[in-house]
């Protein structure tokens, strides 16, 4: 199997692979030779917001093709595995990675009766059957994942159970800004400052600028871009949520609103799918060390003045 820490000749910006990995955070990568291959690797990068957080919480993951679209399969410890992807009938046309919903279901490959439905999103096409709550999610990765974590820490099946906020690589909290009320800053009843998010990334941000190694920035990093628990995702749910908002005016220019913030929402997410790998490359990044110093040259000794000759004697005649 090819190390993660390594970048193949089809590694780029579309390269899957992380360079560079704790291996105690994150479980192995799949041990086959399609591994090493760039259509294996390109399946593989565009399921990062599955794969990543499920091998965050060590499990196991690969990419298989199912009855007519791509699946991600994760080993459990009981040997039992999870199924993911979209519905396989009728085929949807969309690519790899972003369906129009998702569907989870948990099986074992040696008892014929184990097989549950952990999560469904996909839309129903039978009127007659009821929709699923989950299916107003869609295709979005999240609130899969959440479902994951529940069904599995409720069977003991989580060999890295995610900390109480949900991120398995939670860094010391921030210490809340106190700042000075400026006569111009908009103030809330409770006379708490309005900026709250705006000040927390200030404050993100200068930690980053006082990070004293590339695995401090990462970490960082990985605050930012996380593809279920980070900013950009976070920011993606908000800029959805002020679109459905913004429809519940049922106006044209709401509608034409919740169109310009759906279009904010999928350019974010597309900016969080770019930079997936920037935080590896950033932890992968050589400390700084600086030019070893030439030894100095010895002093040289001042030059003695030049000895006086003695004078010349005249010449004697006979």
């Amino acid at each position: 199997m090819v190390a993660e820490g390594k970048n193949t000749p089809a590694a780029s910006p579309a390269d899957v692979r992380r360079t560079t990995v704790d291996t105690s955070a994150l479980a192995p990568l799949p041990d086959h030779r399609n591994v090493n291959t760039a259509w294996w690797q390109e399946l593989w990068r565009s399921h990062t917001h599955i794969t990543t957080p499920l091998r965050e919480r060590g499990l196991e993951c690969d990419i298989e093709f199912g009855l007519s679209a791509y699946i991600v399969q994760v080993s459990l410890p009981d040997g039992s595995y999870l199924i993911i992807g979209p519905p396989q009938e009728p085929a949807s046309e969309r690519p790899p990675g972003n369906p129009e919903g998702w569907i989870a279901t948990r099986e074992h490959a040696d008892d014929p009766l184990l097989f549950e439905v952990v999560y469904d999103s996909a839309p129903s096409a039978d009127p007659g059957v009821p929709r699923r709550p989950e299916a107003r999610h869609g295709g979005n990765a999240t609130p899969l994942i959440e479902a994951i974590d529940h069904r599995l820490a409720q069977l003991g099946l989580l060999p890295h159970p995610v900390s109480a906020t949900g991120n398995p690589h939670t860094l010391p909290a921030t210490p809340t800004l106190q700042a000075s009320r400026a006569p111009d800053v908009p103030y809330t009843a409770d006379r708490g400052p309005v900026h709250v998010c705006g000040d927390a990334l200030r404050a993100l941000t200068d930690r980053l600028n006082g990070a004293e190694s590339h695995a401090d920035a990462a970490a960082l990093l990985h605050q930012v871009l996380d593809p279920v628990n980070g900013l950009l995702e976070r920011l993606g749910e908000f800029f959805e949520a002020a679109g459905e908002k913004a429809k519940e005016a049922e106006e044209d220019d709401g509608f034409d609103l919740s169109y310009d913030l759906a279009d904010a929402a999928a350019e974010i997410r597309n900016l969080a799918e770019v930079l997936h790998v920037a935080e590896d490359r950033m932890r992968a990044l050589a400390p700084l060390v600086p030019a070893p110093r030439l030894p100095s040259a010895p002093a040289r000794q001042p030059s003695l003045p030049p000895r006086a000759q003695p004078p010349a004697q005249p010449r004697q005649t006979r």
